[in-house]
């Protein structure tokens, strides 16, 4: 079992919110030599404890630190994994800007790294990671990096509703027939949930050159929620337990539940498209544990660890794979363009405008 080294008590959560993740990686090599003397490790210093915060699924970050600990023994027990959603971190982080208590944040959205970024809270990821991410993928001085692209779209109970079944596109959502037949994952403190509403308003926006037509549909999408699930493992439960037969979420999540606990999940793509977003990570700047961060960044960020990833864990990675997953054909996935940087200068002021004036008005 991986260990957990304590937080400092003004950051201390309680216990059943800690998990030991693990992570995936880039060019994998020696392990990097020690850092100079008056940096976070010196050369005398032994392997230091380091903190991911991280909103990745569980039991994959497991798997990846584990794999990390595999490859580096002398690092075995120096991760310490925080569970976090994707919001939840970065408001973490920049609470801690004057005494960071994490070195790595691990899953967020292109939106919310690039918000870290310009907080100052963000530091550089090793170059040779940054030079094998393409520049779409990325910030461009490092401060960010894209793991892998996130297509959102529908998760269908196949015992409540045959996929056939399900509504074929977004708007299909806010029929009469899909009254009390949606769950939705808490959407403030969630990247996937934010980055999916802010979508739905993006494709609207030219109607008026506003985000009201998209504060509509949302206000009709609310009528038709029956629930709003406080956290990705509650939304797995609540519509495997036909609560109510469909949900919107990433892919991966929904491939990962469908091969392991919930079977009874499936994805369906949208006619139009699903939104694809960049879901990524960040080193944490003047976090305590640096060194054993850039170790963990390349061994994820490695073409061996990303191609494991995607065959495994449904990955579509940001770098070159010598060849595609085979599940990724067969989903015959289609992108639904939208204007990320848009929603990255607005996600704020549309979420915070649907929290007060849209979720349970319905």
């Amino acid at each position: 079992m991986i260990s957990r080294r304590n937080l400092l008590a003004a950051t201390a959560v309680a216990a059943g919110s800690v998990s030991v993740l693990t992570a995936c990686g880039l060019d994998q090599g020696a392990a990097p030599k020690p850092a100079p003397a008056g940096t976070a490790q010196s050369a005398a210093a032994a392997p230091v404890a380091f903190t991911i915060y991280t909103a990745r699924d569980k039991k994959l970050a497991e798997d990846v630190v584990a794999g990390f600990e595999a490859k580096y023994p002398e690092w075995a027990g120096k991760a310490t994994i925080l569970t976090l959603g994707a919001q939840e971190a970065l408001e973490r982080v920049r609470a801690e800007k004057t005494n960071p208590q994490g070195d790595l944040w691990w899953g967020g959205t292109r939106q919310q790294l690039s918000r870290g970024a310009a907080d100052g809270v963000l530091e550089a990821a090793p170059k040779a990671v940054v030079d094998a991410v393409p520049a779409d993928f990325r910030d461009p001085n490092g401060l960010w990096i894209g793991e892998m692209k996130l297509a959102e779209l529908f998760m269908v109970n196949t015992e409540m509703m045959p996929l056939e079944s399900a509504p074929k596109d977004w708007d299909d959502l806010l029929g009469d027939a899909m009254k009390d037949k949606i769950a939705i994952r808490d959407v403030e403190a969630s990247g996937t949930m934010r980055s999916i509403y802010c979508s739905m308003i993006d494709r609207l926006y030219s109607t008026g050159n506003s985000p009201e037509p998209g504060y509509e549909w949302l206000k009709k999408l609310d009528a038709n929620t029956k629930v709003y699930a406080a956290n990705p493992t509650d939304l797995y439960q609540r519509v495997s337990r036909q609560e109510a037969p469909l949900s919107l979420w990433n892919l991966q999540d929904i491939m990962l539940q469908k091969n392991g606990d919930f079977p009874m999940l499936a994805p369906k793509v949208p006619a139009s498209g699903a939104p694809m977003l960049v879901d990524g990570l960040a080193k944490i700047k003047g976090g305590p544990g640096s060194a054993g961060a850039d170790l963990f960044i390349s061994y994820l960020m490695s073409e061996e660890v990303q191609g494991k990833l995607a065959e495994e864990k449904y990955q579509i990675p940001t770098i070159k794979l010598a060849q595609e997953p085979s599940w990724l054909a067969e989903l015959k996935l289609t992108e639904l363009k939208v204007d990320w940087a848009r929603i990255a200068e607005n996600e704020t002021e549309w979420i915070k405008y649907w929290a007060a004036n849209i979720k349970n008005k319905g």
